[in-house]
């Protein structure tokens, strides 16, 4: 009988390392510390779900199966994980890993409070904090700009909004009526705290793209004119539009308007249940709006969701139930009978300021339908800030003509100043230097 001494045999556990990452854009920072994090153990990398990213900074490129099945191919690389919040600390404290591995960036910047959260967590579970130099001329934003400089294609601008909805708690969308405009929206953006805010997308506006005319809001500006305005916008932007398709038009010519906007890489359309001499709907009962038969609507929703190639492409419709005098109940049987002919999305409409007649559809209309999106336009309820328009149940939030409405006063205004002074020094104040519009513009300089 053989005996085996065991107490001579030493038994290796090999430690475990963690790194936290987007892994977007792939490139030899991201390479340097995987080689490095896994010298010291087997290596777990926890994978940044798309929520977790668009929280605080862009969407994604990739999303997160794409991006996981990259990194898996990464030589040292043991496991990849998700990692659902921006924090790594949830996944620190559930894997407890002995080493966690990070750039030395973090020391300063937004980061900084993440950077002493995980060391309070590392000393919790007994591990250890490494940094390494950040590596020298890699810079992810920068990488970041340079491919939103080469643009994007028809097809990835379509699918950009479904993927920022499943993403965002609450996707922001700011009207754009020419290419400067939709120039502010692709870049502005701010910081507060460690996230970043931006705008998510563009709203193609019929009432501003008539009113930057000179024409009534009356669908008497036809898709044709509003298209060379449209490809403006989508030559100098990658963020996706939301169209304003008012009522459509004809089913047959619907049909047409579908396949047209899709061709050209818009997200969706909306359209409202109308018929007749289009009236903007704050009007309200000031003026005559008609209201279609659900089933002259349901019908046309249907028609334009045969006639779209892609699946991406979005068919949302707007509800005017409130703005023609109707009650919740009336309203919440169109969305009924609008999402089971096909609709994407659900757009409610109300002048009134209180915002009550809105909250009380969303609230009713998430019960039965929690996967649907909800689109809001606070235009007279704007007193509510997105996280309540969030907690109502709404997904999407179109901020829908102020880029126009703040142009006009501000052209008047200096228009008005050189009128008074006989001059333009007086109006400087008021206008963006040369110098600075000049380089605004890619290719100018």
């Amino acid at each position: 009988m053989l005996v085996l001494n065991v107490s001579h045999i030493s038994v290796h556990t090999m430690k475990t390392v963690y790194i936290g990452m987007t892994a977007d854009i792939m490139h030899p920072g991201l390479i340097n510390i995987i080689n490095v994090a896994s010298g010291y153990g087997e290596l777990t990398v926890g994978l940044l779900v798309d929520s977790a990213i668009a929280s605080h900074k862009r969407i994604p490129y990739l999303t997160y199966e794409q991006r996981k099945v990259i990194v898996e191919n990464i030589k040292g690389v043991a496991r990849v994980i998700p990692q659902e919040t921006w924090s790594y600390v949830p996944n620190l404290l559930k894997y407890k890993p002995d080493y966690i591995v990070h750039g030395d960036d973090w020391k300063t910047g937004p980061l900084q409070q993440e950077r002493e959260r995980v060391f309070a967590a590392m000393k919790e579970i007994g591990g250890e904090v490494i940094e390494i130099p950040y590596t020298k001329g890699i810079n992810s934003t920068s990488l970041n700009q340079d491919v939103k400089a080469i643009g994007t294609t028809p097809e990835i601008r379509i699918q950009t909004l479904k993927r920022l909805i499943n993403a965002k708690p609450i996707v922001r969308i700011l009207e754009a009526h020419n290419g400067l405009s939709g120039l502010i929206i692709e870049h502005l953006s701010i910081t507060k705290g460690d996230k970043l805010h931006e705008f998510d997308g563009m709203w193609s506006s019929s009432l501003t793209d008539s009113t930057s005319k000179g024409k009534p809001d009356i669908e008497a500006v036809d898709l044709t004119t509003r298209l060379q305005d449209l490809n403006n916008i989508l030559e100098c932007t990658t963020k996706p539009i939301i169209f304003d398709g008012d009522t459509g038009g004809k089913t047959e010519h619907f049909i047409f308007t579908v396949r047209t906007l899709e061709r050209n890489g818009v997200s969706a359309v909306i359209i409202e249940d109308k018929v007749g001499l289009k009236k903007n709907s704050l009007f309200g009962t000031e003026v005559e709006q008609t209201q279609a038969s659900i089933e002259e609507f349901c019908y046309k929703i249907s028609a334009g969701k045969k006639a779209q190639v892609t699946q991406d492409f979005m068919i949302i419709a707007r509800i005017e139930s409130f703005i023609c005098g109707k009650n919740l109940e009336d309203a919440l049987a169109g969305a009924n009978a609008y999402v089971n002919a096909g609709a994407d999305g659900i757009m409610i409409h109300s002048k009134e300021k209180s915002g009550e007649d809105v909250k009380s559809f969303c609230i009713a209309f998430k019960q039965r339908f929690p996967f649907v999106p909800i689109v809001a336009v606070p235009t007279s309820y704007n007193q509510f800030t997105e996280d309540e328009l969030r907690e109502w149940g709404i997904n999407i939030v179109i901020y829908a003509n102020h880029m126009l409405r703040a142009a006009y006063p501000a052209m008047h205004r200096v228009a008005t100043s050189i009128l008074e002074h006989e001059r333009s020094l007086e109006a400087d104040q008021w206008c963006m230097p040369i110098k600075q519009i000049l380089e605004l513009i890619p290719g100018t300089k």
